[in-house]
């Protein structure tokens, strides 16, 4: 049975394509049911228009507070069943709401190997820091901010001539596949989640 994916974006939305792109493939086992997103008028969005997948926006200004807005993003979300919620650079945290409807079922992907350098910055945090391999970390997401059960991660080395947007770049296409990759196994094969421990048979 093919799994279904909602995928939320806040931009040009890169890794959004690269799962169209896998899901194009029926042996990925997954369809993108969904792009949803927190402005609009943004190439993820367009992206998704192009293929015709659904999209819908939930911008927390038209909302009373951030409570309300999570409410509203979990409603929107739930409508489409999705089976997995792919956080593809989406910059706004979900609460409590959300959290009850998709925990152990919301992923994200973060620029650095967790626990180490997470928050806004990690690519620059790593270099300041003075690291000698970076990378990725894709993760179940939780209460905190890039706290939850690590599903994988990708090592990337850190280059002596390396500034922020070389390392990022070398960062995010790691990324991508990693992400692409481990979504894709979670689907098609399962996955359980013991603690901080996820594993995929």
């Amino acid at each position: 049975m093919t799994a279904r994916v909602l995928v939320l974006v806040s931009g040009a939305g890169s890794t959004l394509q690269a799962l169209l792109d896998a899901a194009a493939d029926p042996a990925y086992g997954a369809q993108i049911v969904a792009v949803g997103a927190d402005r609009t008028g943004i190439e993820g969005l367009r992206r998704a228009e192009r293929v015709g997948v659904p999209t819908f926006v939930c911008r927390v200004a038209d909302y009373a507070d951030r409570a309300t807005w999570d409410v509203a993003l979990t409603g929107l979300c739930s409508a489409y069943a999705p089976d997995l919620v792919v956080s593809a650079g989406f910059l706004k945290l979900t609460g409590p709401a959300f959290l009850d409807s998709f925990g152990g079922r919301f992923v994200n992907s973060h620029p650095a190997l967790l626990p180490s350098f997470p928050g806004m910055h990690g690519p620059r945090d790593a270099l300041t820091y003075g690291v000698k391999v970076s990378g990725c970390t894709l993760f179940l997401v939780d209460a905190g901010v890039d706290t939850g059960p690590v599903v994988a991660q990708r090592a990337v080395p850190v280059h002596d001539d390396d500034d922020e947007g070389r390392l990022h770049e070398r960062i995010k296409d790691a990324e991508r596949a990693m992400l692409v990759d481990a979504i894709g196994r979670m689907l098609r094969e399962g996955y359980r989640i013991d603690g901080r421990k996820v594993t995929i048979p």
